[in-house]
């Protein structure tokens, strides 16, 4: 019986990656002279630090086209609200990892209200879809590649 799963999941090293890209780019940037601005990797999350909050929103976007320059899909970002320390601004950003119950839960709705003959199992942080045919597997996959869950997913293991 044909089955796939439903993960999402992050490549750290494509992330690290483009933080450094992103404080290479910090330092050639002309209204980033003179400023005290970074970007650090540390725990899954990107750490922004400058000077004005101004600033933050266009470390954003330089990290955002680094991201999306490495191949990671910026849907995953988590943005926290900024903190202000002395003259420092901080902003956190935090990617989204493993399917939580309560998407899960939507992902498994909206695969029903299709009526497509399959049956999904929650396993943890993933989804296990099962059917019969191939032909309903790759519905799934092509009805969820369209919907807007604010999340990227894969689609692991297609097994015939």
């Amino acid at each position: 019986m044909p089955t796939f799963d439903i993960v999402s999941e992050l490549n750290e090293d494509e992330v690290r990656n483009a933080t450094e890209n992103a404080n290479r780019e910090l330092a050639t940037r002309f209204d980033f002279r003179n400023v005290e601005a970074s970007f650090e990797y540390k725990d899954a999350s990107v750490i922004m630090s400058a000077e004005d909050d101004f600033q933050l929103k266009q470390m954003m976007d330089i990290l955002r086209n680094a991201l999306v320059k490495r191949g990671v899909n910026t849907s995953a970002m988590d943005r926290n609200e900024s903190s202000h320390t002395g003259k420092t601004h901080r902003q956190t950003v935090g990617f989204k990892q493993g399917i939580d119950q309560p998407l899960a839960k939507k992902i498994v709705k909206i695969i029903k209200d299709k009526k497509l003959k399959v049956q999904t199992a929650i396993q943890g942080e993933q989804l296990r879809v099962t059917g019969k045919k191939r032909d309903d597997l790759q519905a799934v996959m092509a009805m969820l590649k369209q919907e807007d869950l604010g999340q990227p997913l894969q689609f692991n293991n297609f097994r015939d």
